[in-house]
């Protein structure tokens, strides 16, 4: 966890800013990291990461445009160097991705206090806001950890998260928390502008059962938007379940490109279906191949980036789940090395 003299700095910054642009991940984790500091301050702009998870000059005119005052970056892998000196406001960071050495930047991920810290960036925002408990809970389960305040939440609503769930995946697959979590990764699908509507509406939500019982307009919104993605979602998902071979170590699926991308939904509950399975799911996309890999095992993202040596392909995230893309022409290669690797 992040400390807490270093928690009040990021207050102080929050409380300061007048007009902040935050930029954030367009997983459930990065979303209510941005959703939990702008209800805070209820001032701002919020620019969601749609590709890769790296901020470079290509973001520079959205800040030259919007002129803040200060910039939070949450959940955010990498912040290029030539964006932090080209921006001349202050940038607050908070990740909790591999540590990264950066001038000029406020910069703050638990890995800095504690090696192997499995704190979410939504867990540190909460820890700054101290307001919300439901988006806080929200977003950490949905990045794999059960947070200490989510015991205070079970109390709350124990209806959506008993207190007898201990494991991540369960609360994830298995509750009406994990429900929510669904709905809302699947409002992060489709058009940029879509996706920003629907996280602008989240911020207007008070309590989940605006959604669940779709009580209010922006509860039915969330709720109509995520569940027309489900059923497609779940044929694919039963595709990619009738792969599964006990005597593969590898389960891998490919599926042609579509407007809505699945793929780290798909990883995940494969993983949670196959556990002593690496899981790993491509989609076609141009000439690349876009993949998420799962792995309860391995550090899989060594594994990764040790077999996409000398191909082209880009990769990034944690030891037990990553993802990037490759060239089609390097995939079979690449999938070669990993298998290889995974005998070593």
């Amino acid at each position: 966890m992040i400390p807490e003299d270093k928690l009040r700095e990021i207050q102080s910054y929050l409380d300061r800013a007048e007009n902040p642009l935050f930029f954030f991940d367009d997983d459930a984790d990065g979303t209510c990291s941005y959703i939990l500091f702008k209800k805070y301050c209820q001032k701002g702009r919020g620019i969601i990461l749609k590709s890769l998870p790296i901020l470079d000059l290509n973001f520079y005119d959205k800040v030259d445009s919007y002129s803040p005052d200060y910039i939070f970056v949450l959940d955010i892998a990498e912040v290029k160097q030539e964006f932090i000196d080209k921006c001349n406001v202050p940038i607050i960071w908070i990740d909790h991705h591999t540590v990264q050495n950066r001038k000029g930047i406020h910069y703050y991920n638990p890995l800095m206090w504690k090696k192997a810290d499995g704190t979410s960036t939504t867990a540190c925002c909460y820890q700054v806001t101290k307001k919300d408990l439901w988006i806080a809970t929200l977003g950490a389960i949905s990045d794999w950890a059960i947070p200490e305040y989510a015991k205070e939440f079970s109390k709350k609503y124990p209806e959506l998260l008993p207190n007898n769930i201990k494991e991540p995946s369960k609360a994830i697959f298995e509750t009406k928390l994990g429900f929510i979590v669904k709905l809302l990764l699947f409002n992060l699908k489709g058009k940029t502008s879509d996706a920003m509507k629907s996280i602008e509406m989240f911020t207007k939500i008070n309590d989940p059962y605006e959604i669940l019982n779709k009580t209010t307009k922006e509860g039915m919104h969330i709720y109509d938007s995520g569940e027309k993605y489900i059923k497609e979602y779940n044929k694919i998902l039963e595709k990619a379940s009738s792969l599964h071979d006990k005597n593969e170590e590898l389960l891998l699926f490919v599926y042609p490109d579509r407007k809505i991308s699945y793929t780290s939904e798909l990883s995940n509950e494969l993983l949670y279906r196959f556990p002593d399975k690496v899981i790993i799911v491509g989609r076609e996309k141009g000439d690349e191949i876009k993949i998420s890999f799962r792995s309860a095992k391995f550090n899989i993202l060594e594994k990764v980036l040790e077999a996409s040596k000398n191909l082209n392909g880009r990769f990034g995230g944690h030891e037990h789940a990553c993802g990037g893309s490759i060239k089609s022409r390097d995939f079979d290669n690449f999938i070669k090395n990993i298998k290889s690797n995974l005998k070593q």
